[in-house]
């Protein structure tokens, strides 16, 4: 850790308000197909991707970094532009359509579940986006367009000096026969001076999306995972029961990595809920189970990786199982840190901070609504007990954040020894305003630091809006700048 990261480890960040696209106006209705489903920087954090419910993907990339020099006097530009980070709007199109499975007569939405970028190569940008069912390999770069831009011939000057005039008629060759190829080229002899034919040019150019790959029939369950290996060439796609290994230039044939499926249905237990590469090594992956457990597993042990090389979960507590327990322990996102040491994983409740060379349990664990306990019964019958929040890690692994309902996020430190937990609304309020929670520990153990307020967004009196919540967002790769999704709107915040 250098000077600068620990400086900010040791200090809260102030987090402020950067930008927001299609936010909605007073009492304007949100469509259904607009709402946002996926978030995901590139590995340069230059350009960001949304997906939503209507199948669309919409492209931003970075502007206040360009033709930014390296050299010393631009230092106080370039600290400038950390500290305001500025997107805009690229381009977008149809990622997916409505599909019907006539096999099993079940609609097939259109809705975006993840999106993940991959290498660029030559100008061009590459990026994975899947609905329930099928992965689709896009390819953005820019097109020159061809344009009409003036006419070939200016009619005054349709004829040299050498050419005979329209009138004039050609001359008579010894033989008798006309001399029409003498001296005139034209067609027809003499010309026409009224014709004249279109130039065209390339000079404007247009960002054009064009789908290179289509991955489809692999999976008998709704996709919730996919995720780029590190060797650049192979992904992985997760549903329910099964884990398939695909290589990005061949869409007809995957690998199945992992089954979980029993012989006899009756007796499933759980399901795959999220799936990840390892960051580094591309021989590992992640994923997660209904049951709150994460598996570690390395595909070098076996061609079927059934077994895993490591289990995460922690034990649970003696006389607190109730009727919500397993409901609240499945785990609804992974992410690995940076450097692949540490998994961060969200279940209903909470997020936990795994250290993957140590299985006993959660080195840290951050309590997100801890109010809404009591409220179990109300959440489980208006479905909002099933919401899958998402989670992110910062660049250089020091803090965490997801996202809560009534448009709430958290961030917390993830620093040994830090205390900061802050609460932010993403929401047209214009004052923005962040909420500084105190944190404190609810539990003494070695291994594990419990932080969160009691009841975040109280304070707003609006902490049990269950229509507005925060399920996707993502974090800057190089900097503290978060993005995330509440309903149709794109927040951006930068600290």
């Amino acid at each position: 850790m250098n000077g600068a990261a620990a400086s900010s480890a040791g200090s809260p960040l102030e987090w402020r308000f950067s930008q927001v696209f299609g936010e909605r106006t007073a009492g304007e209705e949100v469509q259904e197909v607009d709402i946002i489903s996926a978030i995901e920087f590139d590995k340069s954090g230059d350009h960001l991707a949304t997906g939503d419910r209507g199948g669309r993907v919409v492209l931003f990339e970075r502007t206040d970094t360009k033709d930014r020099g390296g050299s010393r006097r631009d230092a106080e530009q370039m600290d400038y532009a950390v500290k305001h980070p500025e997107f805009r709007y690229k381009t977008e199109f149809q990622s997916h359509e409505p599909e019907f499975d006539y096999l099993k007569s079940l609609e097939i939405e259109e809705k975006i579940n993840k999106i993940r970028w991959c290498q660029p190569a030559n100008g061009a940008l590459f990026l994975l986006s899947t609905n329930d069912k099928t992965i689709k390999y896009w390819k953005v770069q820019e097109k020159k367009i061809k344009k009409i831009s003036e006419m070939n011939i200016d009619p005054s000057k349709a004829f040299g000096d050498n050419r005979p005039s329209p009138s004039s008629p050609p001359q008579l060759l010894p033989n008798g026969v006309h001399d029409y190829l003498s001296k005139d080229f034209s067609f027809p002899p003499g010309g026409i001076p009224s014709l004249r034919l279109p130039m065209v040019t390339s000079q404007e150019t247009s960002l054009v999306a064009r789908c290179r790959r289509v991955y489809a029939h692999a999976h008998d369950y709704h996709i919730n995972s996919i995720s780029n290996s590190s060797d650049g060439e192979t992904f992985i796609s997760a549903d329910d029961l099964r884990v398939n290994l695909w290589n990005l230039e061949i869409s007809n044939q995957s690998f199945n990595i992992v089954d979980v499926k029993p012989t006899n249905m009756e007796d499933l237990t759980e399901v795959i809920t999220s799936a990840e590469f390892h960051p580094i090594h591309c021989n590992m992956l992640a994923y997660s189970s209904s049951k709150g457990s994460i598996r570690l597993i390395d595909m070098r042990q076996s061609a079927l990786c059934d077994s895993h090389t490591k289990l995460f979960e922690e034990p649970e507590a003696p006389g607190s199982r109730s009727f919500f327990t397993e409901i609240i322990a499945s785990i609804s996102d992974i992410k690995f840190s940076r450097d692949g040491r540490y998994i961060l994983s969200r279940d209903y409740m909470t997020l936990k901070l795994w250290d993957i060379n140590m299985d006993s349990g959660p080195v840290a664990s951050y309590q997100v609504h801890e109010h809404l306990r009591p409220k179990l019964c109300d959440l489980y019958e208006n479905d909002s007990i099933f919401d899958k929040f998402e989670c992110c890690v910062s660049g250089d692994g020091l803090r965490v954040a997801t996202g809560s309902y009534s448009n709430l996020f958290r961030v917390f430190g993830a620093s040994k020894g830090s205390t900061e937990a802050a609460t932010l609304e993403a929401s047209k309020n214009p004052t923005r305003r962040q909420i500084q929670t105190p944190a404190r520990p609810s539990r003494s153990m070695t291994s594990m630091i419990r932080r969160g307020s009691e009841s975040p967004g109280a304070e707003n009196g609006n902490a049990n809006d269950f229509t507005n919540k925060l399920l996707h967002m993502a974090w800057h790769p190089t900097e503290n700048s978060i993005a995330c999704a509440a309903a149709n709107s794109l927040y951006m915040y930068y600290a």
